[in-house]
């Protein structure tokens, strides 16, 4: 039976020490690699170019160019760029919410344990489900800008997009929202696309974000 390819991963973190810990975990898995690390986010920028990686987990702060500025430019130069979690000690912290604005697919709290980083870099690889969407919630609630009138975008969503976007805010994924709504998963994932192209963000994470700012999970 031939194995599937496993999910390709890179370190950016300016301590060795958890760089380390990082690798041991998840080099424990038979479906994750680590491909390559970096001690400041100049540097994860150039590794994340030469190595094309499935998911980085970046540190937010790091020295030289921080995560929140690697990211963007990390997103910004390839075409196909890689999920990016971001990994920091608060998980209120201001650099997250903007990190998570700058297009990272979520955060990973360094306190939290094997289990919860094997599943994160999993779940992001997929790209199916937000990771922490009651987090997700709190940073936005805490850390949006306050918008004078909602953006255009919301009334361009269809009745169907908006019952897609709310669910994405909770964190199901597309089968789980297919199953709810009660129609196939392809129909779902259709849905997600315009959502995705309707609020002009690139991923899930990015698409709730906007939608908090822009009132509409808030009631506005």
């Amino acid at each position: 039976m031939t194995r599937p390819t496993p999910i390709r991963v890179v370190l950016a973190d300016d301590e060795r020490m958890v760089r380390t810990a990082l690798r041991a975990i998840l080099s424990a898995e038979p479906d994750l690699e680590v491909v390559g690390e970096a001690a400041t986010g100049a540097e994860a920028v150039s590794v994340v170019r030469d190595l094309r990686p499935d998911v980085v987990l970046m540190d937010v702060r790091m020295p030289e160019v921080d995560g929140i500025r690697a990211t963007e430019r990390i997103l910004a130069t390839l075409d196909e760029p890689p999920r990016i979690v971001v990994v920091t000690t608060f998980e209120n912290d201001s650099y997250v919410y903007d990190a998570l604005r700058a297009g990272a697919a979520g955060f990973l709290l360094k306190r939290a344990d094997a289990d919860a980083l094997v599943q994160a870099v999993r779940l992001v690889a997929r790209s199916d489900s937000l990771l922490f969407p009651a987090a997700v919630r709190t940073l936005a609630t805490e850390h949006a800008r306050a918008r004078p009138a909602p953006p255009a975008w919301v009334a361009k969503l269809t009745g169907r997009e908006r019952e897609v976007l709310q669910q994405m805010a909770q964190g199901l994924t597309n089968a789980e929202i297919a199953r709810r709504m009660e129609v196939g998963p392809a129909t779902v994932k259709s849905h997600v696309a315009a959502v995705l192209a309707k609020t002009g963000t690139r991923d899930r994470t990015q698409a709730v974000i906007a939608a908090y700012e822009a009132g509409f999970l808030n009631g506005g």
